[in-house]
């Protein structure tokens, strides 16, 4: 079993005792996910640390959405629980890239792969993505590569 998941579960049993509403609500949440991962598909399997990390990343993105949705709705409170529901998942995620660090990565990228011009940004992106090993949202990468490549 994976490490990860493993955190998790412990972590939820002590949510539980802590009677932690949000945290518990969260964190099964999250481990149902990981879950219908595992059974998704023709075979069932174990999912790594990275798959963990992979299906907590788009859970993640689900909260900060809902959060922006109902931000627009007019609906605070709900946006409320989505952002914390979203802070607690990232408390398992590595931290993420600030700009300038990401700006780095993708300039690195560029000069490693020798790339000129808008038509090598996929070329980028998979060098790019490789480096920031998922401390980044795809579409600030993407937006970030659009800039150097653009200069």
């Amino acid at each position: 079993m994976s490490t990860l998941k493993q955190t998790l579960r412990d972590d939820l049993t002590t949510a539980i005792r802590e009677q932690d509403e949000v945290r518990v609500a969260t964190l099964r949440m999250v481990l149902t996910a990981i879950t219908n991962e595992e059974v998704a598909g023709d075979v069932a399997r174990e999912l790594s640390d990275d798959d963990v990390q992979a299906v907590l990343r788009r859970e993640a993105k689900k909260r900060r959405e809902a959060a922006t949705a109902f931000a627009d709705g007019g609906r605070p409170e709900r946006a409320d629980r989505e952002r914390a529901e979203m802070a607690v998942i990232e408390g398992y995620l590595p931290a993420q890239l600030d700009d300038a660090a990401l700006a780095e990565l993708v300039s690195a990228a560029i000069r490693d792969t020798g790339a000129e011009g808008m038509k090598a940004m996929g070329q980028v992106m998979k060098a790019a993505s490789a480096a920031v090993a998922g401390r980044a949202e795809g579409g600030r990468v993407a937006a970030e590569v659009r800039r150097q490549l653009a200069q």
